[in-house]
């Protein structure tokens, strides 16, 4: 078990001060800035995903590579857009402030572009995950742990397998759910995977079933290692918490979570929230993309002005960490750090 150094603040009502004086901080950035800032820039990303897709679908008609390969990558690059960033964003309402709105983009990016019940991810990502980040049995990326794989067939070949995983887990899922929402829900991813396979034959113009499907199997993997290393090595191998012990939200957030740096592809499908300002997303969930990198400086210097910890750690380095303690972080139980005080 590990403990808190003896210079850490002690003091709840502290911890919250803290955090009160953070959020005063970034609420000035957020007041003082446009609709276009809090919104729009990640909409029009969002705009012009939608707009790639005929265009990727078309060059899939060409049998010259040239153009194949490129009709590959835009596929590829627009999906993880829409199912990671539209979907991330939708879930934590961040795209607009109506609430209505809120629940349609919800169950367009979470249940038809991604195939997953909306309800689900909701409750598993924002009350459980941000609820209880980092907490042991709640909010601790356990569901990213399968012990029963060594660090190869983890690292390189699993992600790979994530596009016929996800529709499984979610039809399983439908059993658990109300009728109503269990058949709107089958409807909407239905109408998902159907509309993709129904495009490649009859816009892409593949000639068979088999090719169809294999072809929406790659685009749907493109950028599934990424995907997969970076919901581990944003939380796992950070310090843990037990439920009824775990710190004060500040030190929560500021311990348990990592930022990597930018990297444009990845900012790009996935969002900044998720990529290098995951802990600023930690700290203000409902902020957008562009906000959050936005409110990056003022975070950043904060928790430095106060001593507190700011995690961030190159791709490489983190991927290296994970092959070398694989066992460590992804086997064995982790261990739970106490913060003496600060509960």
């Amino acid at each position: 078990m590990e403990t808190a150094p003896d210079d850490a603040p002690r003091d709840s009502g502290g911890a919250q001060a803290l955090l009160s004086e953070l959020e005063a901080r970034v609420q000035d950035v957020v007041r003082a800035s446009s609709w276009w800032e809090r919104h729009g820039v990640d909409c029009a990303i969002l705009a012009l995903s939608l707009l790639a897709l005929p265009p990727g679908f078309l060059c899939l008609r060409s049998e010259n590579v040239l153009l194949f390969v490129p009709g590959i990558s835009i596929l590829g690059v627009c999906h993880y857009t829409l199912t990671v960033k539209g979907s991330h964003l939708a879930t934590h309402g961040a795209l607009t402030e109506s609430k209505r709105w809120s629940k349609i983009w919800e169950l367009f990016f979470v249940e038809v572009c991604t195939a997953f019940p909306a309800e689900y991810a909701k409750y598993g990502h924002v009350k459980i995950h941000h609820g209880y980040t980092n907490v042991l049995g709640l909010g601790d990326s356990s569901t990213w742990r399968l012990p029963c794989l060594n660090r190869y067939v983890y690292m390189f070949l699993a992600p790979l397998f994530i596009p016929i995983i996800t529709p499984v887990v979610a039809v399983a899922r439908l059993s658990n759910m109300e009728l109503r929402v269990a058949l709107r829900t089958l409807g909407l991813i239905s109408l998902g995977l159907y509309s993709h396979y129904w495009l490649l034959l009859n816009v892409s113009g593949f000639k068979s079933p088999s090719s169809a499907l294999a072809c929406m199997l790659i685009t749907r993997s493109l950028l599934a290692h990424p995907f997969l290393h970076v919901n581990v090595f944003q939380h796992i191998g950070l310090p843990m918490f037990s439920r009824d012990k775990k710190p004060r939200r500040i030190h929560m957030m500021s311990l348990g979570v990592l930022n990597l740096p930018r990297l444009p592809v990845l900012d790009w499908a996935f969002g900044h929230s998720i990529i290098s300002c995951h802990v600023e997303h930690h700290f203000f969930p409902r902020l957008s993309d562009n906000m959050c990198l936005k409110v990056k400086p003022v975070v950043s210097q904060f928790l430095h002005e106060k001593q507190l910890p700011y995690n961030e750690d190159t791709y490489l380095a983190r991927f290296r960490l994970f092959l070398n303690q694989y066992e460590e972080f992804m086997v064995q139980a982790p261990p739970i750090t106490e913060l003496v005080g600060l509960q």
